[in-house]
């Protein structure tokens, strides 16, 4: 049989009643995943697994899959309302997605959050069933070299690119570094900077820091505005639909965020989470109005949110046709695919096409059920703006307190959640961007091992990063996106030294 035979098979899989079924609990699953923070993909599957277990394979992994995206388009939710990012592919909405919410118009970023995230899903879904094995051959060009240069551009790009400052920007970055240290180093064996708590050799849980900075600093500034009585009051203006300019202004965003998304997304390592920080540092870069970014630009929404979702269905192509997961959510998957007694690689194509490509059309299905779900759902999710301050509030910390308590039962991550509140709040009050501290507590462990084996395999040789073209591309856009900021925000004052340079030999001193 082709391909285009076996896909067709594999839609007459799909559109199977029990499977319909399967799909739409858990795209119902995984938009409640990604709803309520702590969980995620990852720990939703790890959840699901048990209730699976003894089902027919095919179903079984199709219902896992549809959680798996259908937190993707979940996530947004919280970010976008209550500045509660539940994963760290979500951080970067929250920069522009909860401003917009703040300025009326909370309906128009979720809707074209879920836009977004329909119109990524599908084409990731349509581009691996075309080109899963040719992509993936790519992505095995990857080694640690390229990998730590890319993620070292991915942290140079939100460190200059998310706040008025790149010092500050560079400060937060370094402090997320240091935080990633804290934990078993992973090469030794032997714990560092853990003060003696055996609670924190597993390191600092990433939602531990992105509830604390982002949702306790937003309680405690939303607090202290209530007693000044400059609260503001979240009310939607005008339709919960998009405007005809934010249409035109969000198509572009989607189909640049959905290509970055995919291509990362077949790469190793946190590919959503790069691949969010690299379309909003795209958006950004080409906008005309780069200081509006961060007060409630829907390019900032729309970009991000598609390229989350693109990036599921590209970390599908490694796991399908070499059987290598691409990050934590996969690497469960890919548990899952063994725990049924099926191993991912390129003779899974062959043995279990039936599995295969009921799989990857169940997907095309289950993105249409998460548009048709989340559509409507938008006008629930913004009558929570209308909850007043004094309920709203503790309404936030409880949710934040149910995540995190809810991941290890540890009220050392409580009170270290209060904390990062309390270091949030401070840093609002500075100005200095909260992004770049949590995303490189997210990239901090993965970009210290890379560092590593790069430097193992050289023997110490440090310019091992310039052998690669990939790494010797990535390293110079990282040098780009620090010098650039700084010269375009100096170009008045070099205009104005240029021209009195010029004024001064028409007209020169006399003596």
């Amino acid at each position: 049989m082709t391909n285009f035979e076996h896909m067709l098979a594999g839609f007459a899989t799909a559109f199977e009643l029990q499977n319909l079924l399967f799909i739409l609990a858990g795209s119902i699953l995984g938009t409640i995943v990604g709803v309520l923070p702590g969980l995620g993909p990852s720990a939703g599957i790890a959840l699901l697994l048990p209730i699976t277990f003894g089902m027919e394979p095919t179903g079984a992994l199709i219902m896992i899959s549809a959680m798996y995206y259908g937190a993707m388009y979940g996530g947004s939710t919280t970010s976008i309302l209550i500045n509660t990012p539940g994963e760290s592919s979500s951080v970067m909405t929250t920069l522009d997605g909860y401003q917009m919410a703040r300025n009326g118009r909370a309906g128009a970023a979720l809707a074209v959050s879920a836009i977004g995230s329909f119109v990524a899903g599908t084409f990731s879904v349509l581009a691996l069933s075309l080109l899963a094995v040719p992509l993936a051959r790519f992505g095995l060009r990857f080694g640690p070299i390229e990998y730590f240069s890319l993620m070292l551009f991915s942290m140079a790009a939100v460190s200059s690119l998310t706040g008025k400052s790149v010092t500050r920007g560079l400060f937060s970055m370094v402090l997320g570094l240091m935080i990633a240290t804290v934990g078993i180093d992973l090469q030794s064996g032997s714990p560092r900077f853990t003060g003696g708590i055996a609670q924190l050799q597993d390191g600092v849980s990433f939602l531990v820091i992105a509830v604390g900075m982002f949702a306790v600093s937003e309680v405690l500034s939303t607090f202290e505005d209530h007693v000044r009585g400059a609260a503001p009051v979240l009310r939607i203006r005008g339709r919960l639909w998009l405007t005809r300019e934010e249409w035109r202004r969000s198509i572009l965003p989607i189909i640049r965020g959905t290509l970055i998304g995919f291509a990362k997304g077949v790469l190793p390592g946190p590919g959503a989470t790069i691949s969010t920080i690299l379309s909003y540092g795209l958006e950004r870069a080409l906008h005309k109005e780069k200081d509006k970014f961060g007060t409630g630009m829907i390019e900032g929404v729309a970009g991000p949110e598609a390229a989350n979702n693109a990036a599921a269905g590209g970390a599908m192509v490694p796991l399908l046709t070499l059987g290598l997961p691409s990050g934590g959510t996969t690497a469960v998957l890919l548990g899952a695919f063994v725990m049924y007694g099926l191993q991912p690689g390129p003779l899974m194509m062959t043995r279990n096409p039936d599995v295969v490509w009921g799989l990857i059309d169940s997907m095309y299905l289950g993105n249409v059920m998460l548009f048709i779900l989340n559509l409507p759902l938008i006008f629930i999710f913004v009558r929570l703006l209308y909850i007043p301050t004094g309920i709203l509030l503790p309404l936030i910390l409880t949710i934040a307190t149910i995540g995190i308590f809810s991941i290890d039962g540890s009220t050392l991550d409580l009170a270290l959640a209060l904390g990062f509140g309390v270091v949030g709040y401070i840093f609002r009050k500075l100005g200095v961007p909260l992004a770049p501290m949590v995303l490189a507590v997210v990239l901090g462990k993965s970009l210290e091992q890379s560092f590593r084996q790069s430097m193992t395999i050289s023997g110490g040789d440090p310019a091992i990063f310039l052998s690669s073209p990939l790494s010797v591309t990535f390293i110079t856009l990282a040098l780009a996106m620090f010098f650039l900021p700084l010269a375009w925000s100096r170009r008045q004052h070099i205009a104005a030294l240029a021209a009195r340079l010029r004024s001064g030999r028409h007209n020169p001193v006399s003596y």
